[in-house]
């Protein structure tokens, strides 16, 4: 009889062996599920982190862009404000006269000054009224009689040349600016 009822109690603690047995290997399975999404969210991290020095290394070099970029501006605003006191300087004749032969207007319209002041903001307009604004002087320097050049006249045209290469340079290093700027948004946000 004791026998039985201790092959009872052997047979008791076998089934609660093999019931914590599996208990066990239900558990030890969710860790290493867990551990499988341990390992994915860490190279998940590591892209993130090689994204995220990639935009840092693009930002350092918009940054030494952004800084020729500026000496460029500032340079070019010197220019534009001398351009702007020839221009105020110019007689009233000369330009008038200038209008007329380039655009055939009639002596009595006065020729527009618009500044380029006003649209600033507006990036798109600001490089048409500064192609334009290009042109404008090509023509006018194109439209000068012989009759009115002077010795001076070659330092004049070295300026007018110079101003031409600032404001071009100065609208190709805007256009590259606001492309940097664009790629970097991109690169930042698909992250």
């Amino acid at each position: 009889m004791t026998g039985i009822i201790l092959d009872s109690i052997l047979m008791l603690l076998l089934v609660a062996a093999i019931g914590y047995g599996v208990k066990l290997e239900r558990k030890l399975k969710a860790l290493r599920e867990g551990q499988l999404a341990f390992a994915g969210a860490v190279k998940e991290l590591n892209n993130a982190a090689g994204r995220a020095e990639q935009a840092l290394a693009t930002l350092r070099a918009s940054g030494a862009e952004t800084d020729l970029l500026h000496d460029r501006i500032i340079k070019a605003r010197a220019v534009k404000q001398e351009l702007e006191v020839l221009i105020a300087r110019a007689p009233k004749s000369a330009q008038v006269s200038a209008a007329v032969a380039r655009n055939n207007v009639p002596e009595e319209e006065p020729l527009e000054l618009v500044s380029t002041m006003a649209l600033m903001n507006d990036e798109n307009e600001r490089a048409r009224r500064m192609a334009s604004l290009m042109q404008r002087i090509e023509n006018a320097s194109n439209a000068m009689p012989v009759a009115q050049a002077k010795p001076k006249a070659d330092s004049a045209d070295n300026r007018l040349t110079g101003m031409l290469q600032a404001l071009a340079a100065n609208q190709a290093a805007q256009q590259s600016l606001n492309r940097a700027r664009r790629s970097l948004d991109e690169d930042l946000f698909a992250a």
